[in-house]
């Protein structure tokens, strides 16, 4: 398996830092893909493969002294006095983090247009999304700035921006990575995740940053988890993979570009096939599925509202305006949420009401509760899900916007919920090219079960041979 970070390692005493530094103003001028650029940091002398390691960081997870927004204008000035567990481990590590990236605000959103630096666009065409909210940390992968960046997954923040951008993300199973420091959006759905070009590098900078913390109790002991050393443990034994029906129906829509995903991804399988595993076709409730995007938004928005009550302009943040403390909270959270904030704080603030949360909290509860259940049973049968990152390439900037939608292909933009719904492993890896424009696998599998995704992750990106497209199509 190919792994930028061991070939980087090799030439570590080559390692340029102004010519980075120049790389990184002039990819942000491209692409948008920073809210903060370091320009202090210096070469270290640390015995671990991720030394002089250049990475870039998303701008929700707190570094000491170090500017951290999480992309809102009411965090524009807001400097934290710790470090997250995360960056901790890589500054341990002696991995060099360039700059702070570009997100959607809060994490709240899958465009990367609401971020207060402005819109972030996508590398193989900066007409184009390159997905979010892990926006800037893809793009920075993607343009071969950095060989792999820190991200955040709530609903599928890591593995659609890797899909549009052509990359791997991996979000671990939950609690793997210590969240400490992440400045929350859900936190029962909340997961660190990273993104690289190959599924290799994912396993080493995962060894590197997870690990039980005293800090956030619902981190867990992974010290049994080995990601690197069983790359291979797949390796010629009988692996068997599952799809559901519903999520990949050619009657949803005769969309050509919906048509052309499908060709893909039957070629994907085929490549498994061909590896052989074993594929099978299951079904679940339409209905059911329907109700992956209300329930995430019930849930998300009611956690959302109550982890940042705290955001009120009195404690941090710019001060807002008014006579009194009322007055003055009020100025500042209408001034400094967008739009998109302000809808999911409306949306938590009604299903929170103690008249609502029966309806609406609970019965969203249930229908998570309902699809991991099912998805726990079908993995006593099977090691891993695999199914399109997404209906297609990446959308035209102008064809999006930050509001609620309602669409035929609701389901398979947002069957990824079910990996966070579960708190289950989860990595896209890229597949194809539609138009010149990338797209990508994803799989899923049962808690715990870490090794054995990536194994196969590993296996199927060696099978699809991507590197190739890649020659013929640029990034």
């Amino acid at each position: 398996m190919k792994s930028l970070i061991e070939d980087l390692h090799k030439n570590n005493s080559k390692v340029n830092l102004e010519k980075i530094h120049n790389d990184v103003v002039n990819n942000n001028k491209l692409y948008n893909s920073f809210v903060t650029i370091i320009d202090d940091y210096k070469l270290n002398d640390k015995d671990n493969i991720l030394n002089n390691i250049c990475y870039a960081m998303k701008d929700n997870i707190s570094t000491k002294g170090i500017l951290t927004t999480a992309s809102s204008n009411t965090l524009k000035d807001y400097i934290p006095p710790y470090n997250a567990t995360v960056y901790q481990k890589l500054l341990n590590s002696g991995a060099i983090m360039v700059g702070k990236t570009s997100m959607d605000e809060f994490g709240m959103g899958g465009k990367g247009i609401t971020a207060h630096t402005g819109i972030v666009k996508n590398p193989f065409d900066t007409t184009r999304s390159p997905g979010g909210s892990s926006a800037g940390s893809a793009v920075a992968v993607a343009s071969n700035l950095v060989p792999f960046a820190i991200g955040s997954d709530t609903g599928d923040s890591v593995r659609k921006p890797a899909a549009y951008c052509g990359i791997v993300g991996y979000k671990p199973t939950y609690g793997m990575i210590s969240r400490y420091g992440l400045l929350p959006f859900a936190s029962s759905l909340d997961h660190i995740g990273v993104l690289t070009k190959y599924v290799k590098d994912a396993a080493i900078v995962v060894d590197e940053i997870k690990g039980r913390d005293i800090h956030d109790m619902t981190s867990i002991d992974s010290s049994s988890i080995n990601l690197v050393k069983n790359l291979d443990m797949m390796k010629g034994k009988k692996t068997k993979l599952f799809y559901i029906k519903e999520i990949v129906d050619p009657s949803i829509s005769d969309d050509k570009e919906y048509q052309e995903m499908l060709k893909s991804f039957n070629k994907s399988i085929e490549c498994a096939k061909n590896l052989g595993m074993e594929v099978y076709e299951e079904s679940i409730s339409k209905d059911l599925l329907s109700l992956l995007s209300v329930s995430y938004t019930c849930i998300s928005a009611s956690e959302a509202t109550s982890n940042m009550s705290n955001l009120t302009g009195i404690i941090f943040g710019p001060r807002g305006e008014g006579n009194d403390v009322n007055e003055m909270m009020i100025d500042y959270r209408t001034k400094g949420f967008s739009p998109l904030i302000k809808r999911r704080f409306v949306i938590g603030s009604y299903v929170l009401q103690k008249e609502n949360q029966e309806k609406y909290l609970n019965n969203a509860k249930r229908i998570r509760a309902k699809i991991v259940g099912i998805l726990r049973e079908l993995f006593k049968k099977y090691d891993a899900l695999i199914l399109p990152a997404s209906k297609g390439i990446a959308p035209k900037i102008t064809e999006v916007s930050d509001s609620f939608t309602n669409s035929v292909f609701d389901i398979i933009e947002n069957h990824m919920v079910m990996g966070n719904f579960g708190g289950m492993p989860s990595i896209t890896i890229p597949s194809d090219y539609i138009d010149n424009m990338p797209i990508g696998i994803n799989l899923t599998s049962d808690i715990y079960q870490d090794e054995k995704l990536l194994s196969i992750a590993g296996l199927l990106e060696d099978e699809i041979k991507f590197d190739e497209k890649r020659d013929i199509n640029g990034i």
